[in-house]
């Protein structure tokens, strides 16, 4: 099957055509038709299966002129750099449309935002605090919105935007079509289905939990941070196909120690990405990541979902995720695009049991490869590293009211001092025998 084969509107065709993409991917080949029936629909799709032109296509094969201002279609995606990734995703598809498309995200200027939309829009992408803002305010209203799709809705819900994307369904005019795209069906995403969902239809690219097959893993056991740097220190200097790597911790002080240890080595040739960098800043280093400009990137999970990086050679968890779905998510930035993809996870003693849920959830075993002899295990073991001591809380018991002494020590002589107010006529009085005025003076 090819793009031609579907329904797709011509503009469209001639776009994929300069764009080179030839073959849909199976999430949108199986959902396009569906998509194209009104009919709400389910997507579960993980990173790299195409789920963003999978809804694509067909709404804007079903988009039609209008001369309302206000967005037709709304896209709400978790993150600034989702957005921007999809509102590109949409003018490389209608070049030869007069479709407008927007997108908004906190973080940035809201009067700016809010003057792109007041003049009129067709798509708007955006996060849901900040397009929950713009309806707050009155730039943006939604009741003109046919087509609703909420994209990474698990991570979305993670994030805590709950309460914003409840209010911004409850401001959608009720005939509408809804589409949700998620990696896993969680029980809060099931709950929000029921509510705001009218008899989903589910499309399913890959079984909920289940890696690529394209994806080589593969895990080695390491003792501490230290090891863990010498060790990828080693990996990289001594693998000429790592040409595009991604380097996974679990937070934003661990990604800048790594960085700081690796930079001396690898210089321009090295990013970082977390959620406490600048946005310009963010942008810049996954442009340089894809460009080449940067070989390795290290990243905390905000860069995991709905970043568009293409040819990652290889992706390192250099600290095992907090969750399953995280690992997926990690893991699917490499082996796109019917590319081979190689995954290495750093396993602690400590990670051993959570790995294994890991490898329990994909249903697969992960081998695991002997830590290199050349390579030096060190015994340094970091403050962050070392078993956090739980001490016990135990409350002074405090004496009764009638025994417990003063608050304070008895003042020195020198502080009893009390200021009083000079009284003039006393003053005179006690001096003089009899009360002197002034002004009695004789002439």
């Amino acid at each position: 099957m090819t793009f031609h084969d579907l329904n797709i509107k011509k503009p469209i065709l001639t776009a994929l055509d300069e764009l080179e993409y030839t073959t849909p991917t199976t999430i949108q080949s199986s959902g396009f038709s569906v998509m194209m029936s009104g009919k709400d629909v389910i997507g579960l799709a993980q990173t790299g299966t195409g789920k963003t032109l999978a809804y694509l296509l067909p709404l804007l094969s079903l988009w039609k002129f209008s001369k309302e201002p206000h967005p037709q279609i709304l896209i709400i995606v978790p993150t600034r750099e989702l957005v921007v990734q999809v509102v590109r995703e949409i003018e490389k598809l209608t070049p030869y449309m007069n479709v407008v498309t927007g997108g908004v995200y906190g973080g940035a200027n809201i009067n700016t935002q809010a003057a792109m939309v007041l003049q009129g829009l067709d798509v708007l992408v955006g996060t849901p605090g900040r397009i929950f803002d713009l309806t707050a305010n009155g730039s943006l209203q939604l009741k003109h919105a046919k087509k609703v799709v909420i994209d990474e809705v698990d991570e979305t819900l993670n994030l805590g935007f709950r309460p914003q994307l409840m209010r911004i369904f409850d401001l959608l005019p009720e005939k509408r079509q809804n589409l949700l795209f998620s990696a896993t069906l969680s029980e809060e995403v099931e709950t929000f289905l029921e509510t705001y969902f009218d008899n989903p239809v589910k499309i399913e690219a890959a079984r909920a939990g289940t890696p690529l097959e394209k994806i080589k893993q593969e895990a080695i056991a390491v003792p501490n941070f230290t090891s863990k740097v010498n060790l990828l220190k080693h990996l990289l200097q001594e693998n000429a196909d790592m040409t595009k790597v991604l380097v996974f911790v679990s937070s934003r002080v661990l990604a800048e120690k790594l960085f700081d240890e690796l930079e001396p080595i690898f210089n321009v040739e090295l990013g970082i990405i977390h959620s406490q960098k600048a946005q310009n800043f963010r942008f810049n280093a996954v442009n340089h990541f894809q460009n080449g400009i940067y070989k390795v990137l290290i990243a905390t999970d905000l860069i995991a979902r709905g970043i568009d990086v293409t040819d990652v050679t290889h992706v390192f968890n250099f600290d095992i995720p907090d969750n399953q779905e995280n690992y997926i998510h990690r893991i699917g930035r490499t082996g796109r695009q019917d590319k081979e993809g190689h995954a290495i996870s750093f396993v602690t003693e400590r990670d051993r049991d959570f790995f294994a849920q890991i490898e329990e959830f994909m249903n697969k075993k992960v081998p695991v490869q002997d830590f290199p002899d050349q390579v030096e295990l060190s015994e340094l073991v970091l403050d962050f590293e070392k078993p956090q001591v739980a001490m016990k809380n135990t409350l002074v018991k405090l004496p009764p009211k009638d025994q417990a002494g003063p608050a304070f020590h008895e003042k020195k002589a020198k502080n009893k001092k009390v200021n009083v107010r000079y009284n003039h006529k006393k003053a005179m009085q006690e001096k003089y025998g009899k009360p002197k005025k002034k002004g009695n003076k004789k002439k």
